[in-house]
């Protein structure tokens, strides 16, 4: 019999660890549960462990999910049960990890507990928006067709951060190869030319004095020094940003960015339509919706907005008024948001929103992407060029005084 690993919550509110047999997770579940423990996770320990700890550098998340997400859809409208359609994609599912997931949700429903429920212990696969749309498939009882609508969505949204990622890679590409050009003509080529000329009692010129300080401090302690500094302010700092106020700031400073925040606007406003839309056609109602969108809009003045907006609607005004004051979103879209809920066709006004602003994000990545690259290649060229000249130049005085 199988072995886990626990974390939980106590009766006292503390924290928990240890390691119980039992059949399968859930079993496992059932016994804490029986002590008063709450368990948060539960990890096989064993031989299957290691392979899970492997798996750990896969692509977990969003293809998957995407994959069994649509097989489910397609056994559920097919007429099978949900135990049944479980069991099958247990069988094919390769991960370790997401297995034993799987598993865990198909003994839990066996045993009469809620798909929803069973999902919410493994948020790192389901979030929030996958779970609220299943609770409405099961409710409604058409889990098979909420299902379809969520696999749509995610394929969506994967395409639009991929096309992001995509325009990234050349340019990246190009940043990293410049600066291992840049580190090895500074380390090793010009201090080696620099020793040399300074044997024959020559003056080096100023710009390769300067960069042979560079190379000696990039190859000397100081440069741990350096290095220990950077990461001390990126913790720092990244704790600052995991702060309210901070999350805040950095947000706003991105949108108020010359060429990447109307980028960035426009993605985060199309992500709250496109989400807004997909969680009201579900049919889940609209407070409820505006709770879920709040916490995966990724934009603390967003989030800000939505929640003002929840709030009216739950004091029976419109959603309009904060969406348009948190300046994320522009007027026009503010007063086609405010049509739309007059009309009660929010949904498909949501929908158009989303898909206009799509268009336009491809058009912004593509020409931004277009204009990066000779940018970038440029003043790569500068500091390439900027380091041959102060390795040229002391060779050329020396030609020139032999000559």
């Amino acid at each position: 019999m199988p072995r886990y690993h626990y974390i939980a919550i106590a009766v006292d509110g503390k924290k928990a660890k240890g390691e119980i047999t039992a059949e399968s997770p859930y079993a496992a579940r059932k016994q804490l549960r029986g002590r008063s423990i709450h368990p948060t996770s539960i990890t096989e320990v064993g031989a299957e462990n290691k392979a899970a700890l492997l798996s750990i550098f896969a692509k977990r998340g969003k293809t998957q999910i995407i994959d069994f997400t649509k097989q489910m859809a397609t056994l559920l409208n097919s007429g099978i049960k949900l135990t049944e359609a479980l069991s099958v994609l247990t069988l094919q599912t390769s991960d370790i990890r997401f297995k034993g997931a799987i598993t865990d949700i198909r003994d839990r429903v066996v045993t009469g507990e809620s798909f929803t429920d069973a999902l919410k212990d493994h948020s790192d696969y389901f979030d929030v928006i996958y779970v609220s749309m299943v609770r409405v498939g099961e409710v409604t009882g058409t889990l098979g067709q909420s299902l379809s609508t969520i696999a749509k969505f995610m394929e969506k949204r994967q395409r639009v951060e991929s096309k992001v990622i995509t325009a990234m890679i050349y340019p990246i590409v190009l940043i990293f190869f410049c600066i291992v050009a840049i580190l090895v003509l500074t380390t090793m080529v010009i201090p080696k030319i620099g020793e040399q000329i300074t044997r024959t009692g020559q003056e080096l010129p100023w710009i390769t004095r300067q960069l042979m300080n560079v190379g000696h401090t990039l190859s000397s302690w100081r440069l741990l020094v350096v290095i220990v500094v950077g990461f001390g302010i990126i913790w720092v700092l990244k704790r600052f940003l995991n702060t309210q106020r901070g999350a805040y700031l950095r947000d706003k400073f991105l949108l108020s960015l010359p060429l990447f925040g109307p980028l960035i606007k426009q993605r985060v406003v199309s992500r709250f339509a496109s989400t807004l839309s997909t969680l009201l056609g579900s049919g889940l109602a609209m407070a409820e919706s505006l709770r879920v969108v709040a916490e995966v809009t990724g934009n603390a003045l967003m989030k800000r907005a939505i929640q003002q907006s929840r709030e009216r609607i739950l004091a029976g005004a419109d959603i309009a008024t904060p969406l348009r004051d948190s300046g994320v979103i522009g007027p026009v879209i503010a007063h086609m948001v405010a049509v739309g809920e007059k009309s009660g066709e929010l949904e498909k006004m949501l929908k158009s929103i989303s898909e206009n602003l799509e268009a336009s994000t491809d058009i912004v990545i593509e020409r931004l992407s277009a204009a990066l690259e000779p940018l970038i290649i440029i003043v790569m060229a500068a500091i390439i060029g900027v380091i041959a000249y102060a390795t040229i130049l002391p060779i050329l005085k020396i030609s020139a005084v032999k000559f």
